[in-house]
């Protein structure tokens, strides 16, 4: 259980290959890491994106695709114990709506859902033909002082998305993806743009970040690791060593939340309805400066 007289709260990342579209072998391989972290005293385990079911999995999305209640999900949360474990699935949502989808499982239950809002439809990435958004961002209260945020890979590239979170009282970001090295192109550096990605949230916000990315290949696709765990200054805590698969297990500290926040208040000075307010003039097509419209 996390620590909750000093605030710190023991983090792991399940940095594996998932087989594409084989989730009985994908199951098997959850349990196994579930039980290394389980021994290892561990109070979050975090999965890459799409864990149970393979990075492209969208075209098989009708023989894969689970709903919440599915005996495979309450395997997983019975296997967990008092350890919340985090894995990605194909969901099948009431009126047979799709939902690349992460599951937050604790004692035999699922406690906690995500649906990606930001479906990677670029490059060599087609989720928006195979999925539908989610619509909502949410934070799940862990013990303690601590409150995890949940965002799947592209909605971390919506800075607005990670802003609500940490709006909603996020201390920790759980960032699954699924990140191959030519997904978006030739000219696009993915490991190096996770880099800077993960340590601007972190600084930024006073927000730790635990990213989990998968391994192995898929097709052409080649999945380059490097997950992580960062502290609420953007300083990397521990990351995986190669591309292979491992249990990457860090901590972090709550004094550290509120040292950054103190020294960098984002969120005192985040002015939420200042945002709503830009916000309602950009759907309506409102000038934001005067009556009439301008160009620069």
């Amino acid at each position: 259980m996390p620590d909750s007289n000093h605030g710190r709260l023991r983090v792991a990342l399940a940095q594996v290959e998932t087989i594409f579209a084989d989730p009985a072998s994908n199951v098997r391989k959850h349990l196994d890491f579930i039980r290394q972290a389980r021994a290892a005293g561990v109070d979050v385990l975090l999965f890459p994106e799409l864990s149970l079911a393979g990075h492209g999995a969208g075209t098989e999305t009708l023989g894969l695709a689970l709903p919440a209640n599915d005996p495979v999900i309450g395997e997983l949360a019975d296997a967990s114990g008092p350890m919340r474990t985090v894995f990605g699935f194909i969901e099948e949502a009431p009126g047979a709506q799709f939902h690349n989808a992460a599951a937050v499982v604790r004692d035999g239950r699922l406690e906690f859902l995500h649906r990606k809002i930001n479906l990677a439809t670029y490059g060599r990435l087609e989720e928006g033909k195979h999925y539908a958004a989610g619509d909502r961002v949410a934070t799940l209260s862990l013990e303690g002082r601590w409150r995890a945020g949940l965002l799947i890979c592209a909605d971390l590239w919506n800075p607005p998305l990670v802003h609500i979170a940490a709006a909603r009282g996020a201390t920790l970001m759980l960032a699954p993806i699924s990140s191959a090295v030519e997904a978006v192109g030739a000219d696009f550096d993915n490991p190096g743009g996770w880099e800077v990605n993960l340590r601007f949230h972190a600084m930024t916000y006073g927000l730790p970040v635990a990213m989990a990315n998968r391994v192995g290949r898929e097709g052409d696709l080649t999945f380059w690791g490097g997950s992580r765990i960062l502290d609420a200054f953007g300083r990397t805590v521990v990351q995986a060593e190669g591309t292979g698969e491992q249990l990457v297990t860090g901590t972090v500290d709550y004094a550290d939340v509120r040292r950054a926040r103190y020294l960098l208040p984002t969120l005192r000075d985040a002015n939420p309805r200042l945002l709503r307010d830009e916000f309602d003039r950009l759907v309506t097509g409102e000038p934001a400066w005067g009556k009439a419209s301008w160009r620069a």
